[in-house]
């Protein structure tokens, strides 16, 4: 372990309708804790699935993986009491992950959605990224990322779909989509 320190984090933002927003995050994560960092991540409305990144993070130092939500997807129209409740309880642990200061990457995975979904206010997220300590990296990932945030942000990448074989009927594969 190194006691290696970012003099200055930066946010980053993984949007768009393209695959890879998780993956790029990860990505990021894996080379953080290679240079002796310590990364946590929180995955917004993603529980109980048996996600291959899930599985994996468990065995590696120095990055922490927790889920908030349920295994179904999020109906965006008609939200359960279960999902609100959830991705709440993930925007206050982020708050206090990020304000800990103990981590240098934090990923909140699908929080884009999460706002997108009026699961949580844009002002919330906003004000995580204004008080972050100095030298916190934070990721925010998901589809329909809003203005506000990609404004806040530092580094902004959008992932666009070209051509996916979901769209030729093959389903998402355990190992490469999940």
């Amino acid at each position: 372990m190194s006691d290696y320190r970012l003099e200055k984090g930066v946010v980053h933002v993984y949007t768009g309708n393209g695959k890879g927003k998780t993956t790029a995050a990860l990505g990021l994560g894996l080379r953080a804790i290679g240079h002796g960092l310590k990364v946590y991540m929180i995955q917004f409305m993603k529980g109980g699935f048996n996600y291959g990144e899930y599985r994996s993070v468990k065995l590696l130092p120095n990055f922490k993986i927790v889920q908030f939500g349920r295994p179904e997807l999020v109906n965006p129209s008609n939200p359960t009491e279960e999902d609100v409740k959830a991705v709440r309880e993930a925007l206050n642990h982020a708050r206090e992950i990020i304000m800990s200061g103990e981590y240098d990457v934090v990923i909140l995975d699908e929080i884009n959605v999460a706002i997108d979904f009026k699961l949580i206010d844009v002002q919330d997220v906003l004000e995580l990224i204004k008080n972050k300590p100095k030298h916190v990296e934070l990721i925010l990932t998901g589809r329909y990322a809003p203005s506000e945030i990609i404004k806040a942000a530092d580094l902004v990448t959008f992932m666009r779909e070209i051509k996916h074989p979901y769209r030729q009927g093959l389903p998402a594969r355990k190992g490469i989509d999940y």
